[in-house]
């Protein structure tokens, strides 16, 4: 039998918690969110009552981008 489902739709999301997303990222809580407000980092989504979270994997996509913009081109010449 094959499985009709698209790759990645088995994927779990992490939720990680503000915590978490400061360690990984190495930023405060106020740079975090005044990074959301200028739409240069993820946004967070509601868990219910006052409780938010972050996907990991949106986390993990900025991360990846923060060092490819920190990198210079490697085919440009020197």
């Amino acid at each position: 039998m094959f499985n009709d489902t698209p790759i990645g739709a088995n994927m779990v999301n992490q939720i990680l918690r503000l915590p978490d997303v400061k360690t990984l990222t190495g930023l405060s809580r106020s740079s975090i969110y005044l990074r959301i407000s200028v739409g240069s980092f993820p946004k967070q989504i509601s868990l219910g009552g006052r409780a938010v979270g972050w996907i990991e994997s949106e986390i993990q996509d900025w991360l990846k981008r923060c060092v490819d913009d920190s990198r210079p081109d490697s085919g440009q010449s020197r």
